[in-house]
């Protein structure tokens, strides 16, 4: 069944056959010490898939309580299109005809990860990832999405979500890198409220109802 709803529990990849390609994610050490740029940084890209209703794929990641967009490495001699592609149907399963490029960053976004999370032979050396951001809309079907389409899946859930929500759920070192992506490319969709319109209705939300003067407060249920 094609069709989903942003907010609901995240989709599992359940037993789905769809199409096993090489993982290119699973780096030996060597290869990623040729990779990276003179400052430490490791060149990548990132994706942002949005619905007809300008939603974004929210992608729970295997074994984690944690969500991201799907990113990863772009090879050597590989242009930044070609690796967008690539990591799409790795992470993903989706093929080129299954989405349109909307836009991409002018320039490279950098973050830089924290220590502690970078593997000791990696230290002294990695610094972090830059990246080129592109924002594409799907064309085929959620149906179409196939979280084990690689042998080394990244994601084991996914959902819909209001684009500007992974600002606040990503993990805090992307924190930044997400808001210029979003906001660079928030300009490619018409009628999409900004970031700070956003924060405000969120704010509003979660604001108590006003209890009407005279009346006694409605009690909650515990």
């Amino acid at each position: 069944m094609c069709g989903g709803i942003a907010g609901k529990p995240p989709r599992q990849a359940h037993g789905k056959s769809c199409r096993n390609v090489q993982k290119f994610g699973q780096l030996d050490d060597l290869q990623v010490f040729f990779m990276l740029d003179r400052d430490g940084y490791r060149p990548n890209v990132g994706i942002i898939l949005i619905n007809g209703k300008n939603e974004v794929f929210w992608g729970k990641r295997v074994r984690e309580h944690s969500w991201q967009f799907p990113q990863g490495g772009i090879k050597p001699g590989e242009s930044p299109e070609a690796a967008m592609y690539r990591e799409l149907l790795e992470e993903v399963g989706l093929l080129p005809q299954h989405v349109k490029i909307v836009g991409r960053t002018r320039d490279w976004l950098r973050y830089e990860v924290p220590s502690n999370w970078v593997r000791r032979e990696w230290r002294g050396s990695y610094k972090g990832q830059k990246q080129i951001w592109f924002l594409l809309r799907l064309t085929g079907r959620d149906c179409d999405v196939c979280l084990r389409a690689s042998s080394h899946p990244e994601f084991d859930g996914w959902r819909w979500n209001d684009y500007w929500a992974p600002v606040d759920a990503v993990i805090e070192f992307k924190r930044d890198v997400y808001i210029r992506a979003l906001t660079e490319l928030s300009r490619f969709l018409k009628g999409l409220e900004n970031y700070d319109s956003f924060l405000q209705r969120m704010r509003q939300s979660a604001r108590p109802a006003p209890v009407a003067e005279g009346l006694p407060d409605k009690q909650q249920d515990h």
